[in-house]
């Protein structure tokens, strides 16, 4: 059985692409999880034009301009690239951060298929049945737009009425059409290598050929027989590369999925191929929530390596993994990265315990390994959001980070930092990389006189009662039960008392409570958890700030 995806490298390779080839992913590993044979094909389109210079991309200018129309094997790579070119130098971040989610698969350069004669005999068949291909196409491009929305109709999604309207694969060039008749083949011209190119007459006996080029009046008769320098237009490109694979399933995007798109039309054309149409599900977008600099500084939308340095492998399967292809989703850069670890240990700890639904227990198990085996995992998990607040609190330094995380269980202490990468190293790369300076936690130096002077009764004895117990409470667990505890012990109430034993007072005693530690520990209203932001303090300085 064979799945595909493709891939251009005309740029970064965003999240949104990666669904190109999880869903495919997926599908193969399932097949190989039940014991039978599954090929993924990865083709990597580098042998497409480049269409435009990309903007935001770190060392290069508008002078790539000059490129545009070659094969992107033969643009340039950007300045201080270590790759040969364009095409390699954006595959090869992709290529690392599949080997780092367990992606197995094969990988396809569409440059070495076409230019070392693979598809000699396919173009050669498609150029003998033109005729036939160009009347499929035919039926499209005459179709119209969409009716505008009237009045009470569903709103109409933006992305999907564009590509409807062809915006989109719809309006891909499908081969020239001149005097001379259609063609479904394109050389790339042999003087400028730019795709500018029309034909001007084939002979389907002698596979002669001539084109002239229109960037640089460049005009040669070549022999289609021996000559490996163009391309099938896509929209029959990809039909004819179904059949010759003999792809089963292969997702695309809703541009595909649109009238007139290269998904409905190489349903038709792959017949002359002798092949079948693949499965072909629509996948939905998938939305990013807080791009910071990391992204904007490349003018784009965050790549699967972005997402890797801030979230460990597993995670970011799960996000694929636990959806239908139909259904949109969103990856976290912003705050809401430490919801969704949380979601994630306690699906964990749900699985653990054998209280978990089994669909849940399937996106777990897809996401954590393949039919391969599990991939490295974090040894000992600890909340991500905690091991951020650490990271943010002690800037990296090690020691500070190894004592702070150690007494937060000190029955079962932490002795190694190792226990807790990768995760600390992600939660850290996102406390750098993803949240603004005025957001960073700097602890005083001072205590704060002027606050601690104007103090009432009421704000005097809630320091007292904390500064009490700290000694005896110096854990994570400890601190939690008594920064909640002190409201409740100063209005005359247990510790332990739960929320349903409680005014609604003491709900606004312990906001009041909190916002004065937090300024006199941070100088602002708010902070990481307080039981991790007194633990990562210490307690000699807590003591200090506070007053003790």
């Amino acid at each position: 059985m064979v799945v595909a995806s493709g891939l251009s490298p005309s740029g970064p390779i965003h999240l949104g692409n990666l669904r190109e080839v999880m869903t495919p992913h997926l599908v193969a590993d399932e097949v190989r999880r039940r014991g039978h044979t599954v090929r993924h094909l990865i083709s990597w389109d580098d042998y497409d034009r480049y269409r435009k210079v990309p903007a935001g991309v770190p060392g290069v200018d508008e002078s790539w301009a000059e490129h545009i129309g070659k094969p992107l094997t033969s643009v340039p790579a950007p300045k201080g690239s270590a790759y040969p070119n364009w095409a390699e130098h954006f595959k090869a971040a992709m290529i690392e951060a599949l080997a780092e989610l367990g992606v197995e698969y094969d990988g396809i350069s569409q440059t070495e298929q076409y230019t070392s004669g693979v598809y000699r005999e396919q173009v050669l068949f498609a150029m003998k049945h033109r005729g036939d291909i160009d009347a499929i196409l035919d039926q499209y491009r005459t179709k119209k737009a969409p009716a505008k929305k009237q009045q009470g109709q569903k709103p109409v999604d933006e992305a999907e009425l564009e590509a409807a309207e062809g915006s989109g694969a719809a309006a891909e060039d499908d081969g020239s059409s001149g005097s001379a008749g259609y063609f479904p083949y394109k050389p790339y011209c042999g003087r400028c290598e730019k795709d500018l190119t029309t034909v001007t007459a084939y002979d389907d006996d002698t596979t002669e050929l001539s084109y002239t080029c229109t960037a640089c009046g460049h005009s040669e008769t070549v022999r289609l027989s021996e000559f490996n320098r163009g391309k099938l237009v896509w929209k029959v490109d990809w039909p004819m590369r179904w059949a010759y694979e003999g792809v089963v399933f292969e997702p695309s995007g809703v541009d595909h999925s649109s009238p007139g798109s290269s998904f409905q039309v190489g349903g038709q054309i792959v017949g002359i191929f002798g092949g079948k149409q693949p499965i072909g599900p629509m996948y939905a977008f998938v939305g990013i929530s807080g791009m910071a600099k990391m992204s904007s500084s490349k003018g784009g939308v965050p790549t699967p390596a972005d997402a890797l340095q801030i979230m460990e492998p597993q995670l970011l399967r799960w996000l694929y993994a636990r959806r239908r292809p139909n259904q949109s989703f969103k990856i976290a850069f912003d705050q809401e990265i430490q919801r969704l670890y949380d979601e994630w240990d306690k699906l964990a700890a749900k699985v653990a315990d054998g209280a978990v639904l089994p669909a849940d227990a399937a996106a777990y198990a897809r996401a954590i390994g393949t039919a391969a085996g599990e991939l490295p995992r974090t040894p000992r998990p600890m909340p991500y959001r905690t091991l951020a607040s650490v990271a943010d609190i002690t800037a990296g330094a090690e020691d500070q980070t190894l004592r702070i995380l150690s007494e937060l269980d000190p029955e079962n202490p932490l002795t190694s930092l190792d226990e807790v990468r990768p995760r600390l190293d992600k939660a850290e790369t996102w406390i750098n990389t993803q949240v603004p300076a005025e957001e960073r936690t700097v602890v005083r130096d001072e205590p704060d006189a002027d606050l601690l002077k104007s103090l009432d009764d009421q704000g005097r004895e809630s320091l007292r009662l904390l500064l009490e117990g700290l000694d005896s409470n110096w854990s994570l667990d400890g601190l939690t039960h008594l920064v909640y505890g002190v409201p409740k012990v100063r209005a005359g109430f247990s510790a332990d008392a739960t929320p349903k034993e409680l005014p609604q007072e003491i709900k606004v005693a312990q906001r009041t409570f909190f916002a004065l530690l937090y300024h006199l520990l941070v100088g602002r209203d708010t902070g990481p958890r307080l039981p991790t932001l007194l633990l990562a303090v210490g307690q000699d300085r807590v003591r200090k700030l506070l007053g003790a």
